[in-house]
């Protein structure tokens, strides 16, 4: 026993301080605009907080395992998250409009945000194990699409189509960190554009479509689907660099910013604190990505580089979508701000991401086995 605290303490005082500290930084910018959101503590800032203390502990405990553990299981963490997916048509619970929940009674979890992690480690276990030549025979093409599309499949038709194509970019930049070629990427993009008419004659429901024809002109429905939109614009457009105060922006207060805890809480940030808000939140957000990439270019082996580089682009891809989002550059999605939006899944989710950052940071000269050093053959 004394011997498993010596080791978690030396492993402990491993972790990157600067990266926890960001994180820290950024669930408090939460916590106030929380405060802010509800005019006091209930019913969302605590319940965050708490959530964050857990995430912490969570964090903690995948950071000092060690990290053959985690290579060793990833394929049944794969395994269990596909179970949920599946689990949320058996057993699901319906919130606006959609089914993507699992009740848990004290919990209630979104199983589609959890999948993105288990993606990233699923991905990385696979081509640790490949040379660059393997990877370009056609089973070792087939198996990684595979794994991406199980997971897209069963998320777009819960319907979630923002979080199954962040996904699908988390699966391509793995496997183009991987080593695939170009001309692979160069191929789907090409058979992507040629599908699109089809998708949207035969995928698409009438509420994505909808949106994406709201977000070229949401003047066109200012009352009903660009309402979100134009108020977010109005919110953001008639602050100025400083804002108008904590808890003093009109279309938050007056209640007509929707959604103001969870997708469009950085709107509530500009509207209230500004340019210079958003500019501190940018550059937390920018120092944990560098963070992050960093730690992925210091590993020596290839399952961290590619684990690191993958929960960072996740993290990466939540706020630059939520954040163009708010400010019609793209359409509305449903995806929350990392470690900010009101939310149990997602502020887990992300302490998840962070605590595999912290074990590529601590185990980054760690043997994994079963790997192929292929950065150092390039």
């Amino acid at each position: 026993m004394d011997n498993f605290f010596s080791k978690a303490l030396a492993k402990t005082s491993r972790m990157n301080f600067a990266l926890l500290f960001v994180v820290c930084a950024i669930a408090c910018i939460g916590f106030v605009l929380l405060y802010g959101a509800a005019g006091g503590w209930e019913p969302y800032a605590i319940k965050q907080m708490l959530r964050f203390a857990v995430g912490l502990v969570l964090m903690w405990v995948i950071a000092i395992t060690h990290v053959k553990v985690w290579s060793r299981y990833a394929y049944i963490i794969y395994i269990i998250s596909l179970l949920l997916l599946v689990w949320v048509f058996v057993a699901g619970h319906i919130g606006m409009g959609a089914q993507r929940w699992i009740n848990l009674k004290f919990f209630v979890l979104q199983p589609s945000e959890l999948a993105k992690v288990a993606l990233v480690l699923a991905l990385a276990q696979f081509y640790h194990g490949r040379s660059l030549m393997a990877i370009h025979t056609a089973k070792n093409m087939l198996t990684p699409l595979v794994l991406i599309g199980l997971m897209f499949g069963l998320v777009v038709v819960q319907p979630d189509l923002g979080t199954g194509l962040v996904l699908s970019f988390i699966g391509a930049v793995l496997m183009f960190n991987a080593g695939v070629m170009r001309k692979f990427f160069i191929g789907c993009f090409a058979l992507g554009a040629a599908v699109i008419p089809l998708a949207w004659t035969f995928l698409l429901k009438d509420y994505q479509k909808q949106r994406l024809t709201v977000f070229m002109n949401p003047e066109s429905d200012p009352l009903g689907s660009g309402y979100h939109i134009m108020q977010s614009k109005i919110a953001i457009g008639s602050s100025d660099f400083w804002g108008k105060g904590f808890m003093q922006g009109t279309q938050s207060r007056l209640e007509f910013l929707p959604e103001k805890h969870t997708d469009f809480i950085f709107t509530l940030l500009v509207e209230d604190f500004g340019l210079f808000g958003a500019g501190v939140l940018l550059g937390a957000y920018t120092l944990l990505v560098m963070i992050g990439m960093r730690i992925a270019y210091r590993s020596s082996h290839l399952y961290g580089k590619l684990v690191a580089s993958g929960v960072t682009v996740m993290i990466f891809l939540h706020a630059v979508i939520n954040m163009a989002m708010v400010m019609g550059l793209m359409p509305v999605v449903g995806l929350p701000l990392p470690l900010v939006s009101y939310g149990g899944s997602s502020m887990l989710t992300m302490m998840i991401a962070v605590g595999f950052l912290m074990n590529v940071h601590i185990h980054r000269d760690s043997a994994v086995p079963g790997g192929v050093n292929k950065f150092n053959a390039r």
